[in-house]
């Protein structure tokens, strides 16, 4: 037995579904040596485990298989459902945000990095929900807290400045001819009712 034919820990579960709970979570293809160190058995079981798998999905029919490609495992769509989940991911893209979110996103674009009280303050609204929305899209991300209210503060993320087609925010349009009523953000530290450190 070699080096690499021996467990690297103890198994803590049962190995095929364990591989397939590390593959479900992986954005990448694993290789067979990273997924026995992950689930704690001997590279050789591993092997045969994931050609095991490969074989098990195809014989079910199942709408995914598992493929070792340029050395790493990992799941892929079954090229005949390939068109669902285009069909699927394409209107999902073209989902609109709301006036609302957009008007949410553009006071975080310009302001940024910016609480919510701060946002909610220049749009006169509550906007907790438009933030966690633009969260959830990859839009907008926590960027720390601040030093003065600890409140916690967003930016604009890579997947924003790549939908927008930008490099970095340099590259705004300038914000008067477009949004003529934010152009005194600076001025605005609230409005009644919404306090600065929410």
């Amino acid at each position: 037995m070699t080096d690499t034919d021996e467990p690297l820990e103890v198994p803590l579960a049962e190995l095929r579904p364990a591989l397939e709970a590390v593959l479900m979570v992986a954005d990448q293809p694993l290789d067979q040596a990273s997924l026995a160190a992950a689930v704690g058995y001997p590279l050789a079981q591993v092997v045969d485990a994931l050609h095991g798998l490969a074989a098990e999905y195809t014989e079910q029919g199942r709408g995914f298989d598992l493929r070792n490609v340029a050395g790493g495992w990992r799941f892929y769509t079954r090229e005949e459902y390939v068109a669902v989940v285009e069909r699927f991911v394409l209107e999902g893209q073209q989902a609109r945000l709301t006036q609302a979110a957009l008007e949410t996103l553009a006071v975080v674009a310009y302001k940024q990095p910016v609480s919510r009280a701060r946002v909610s303050a220049i749009r006169g609204v509550n906007v907790d929900g438009v933030m966690r929305t633009l969260v959830s899209r990859g839009l907008v991300e926590e960027c720390g807290t601040d030093a003065t209210t600890t409140a916690m503060l967003y930016r604009t993320t890579s997947y924003f400045l790549e939908r927008m087609g930008l490099t970095s925010t340099d590259e705004l349009p300038e914000l008067a001819p477009f949004l003529p009523e934010l152009t005194d953000l600076d001025d605005v530290e609230g409005v009644e009712g919404v306090p600065e450190s929410a």
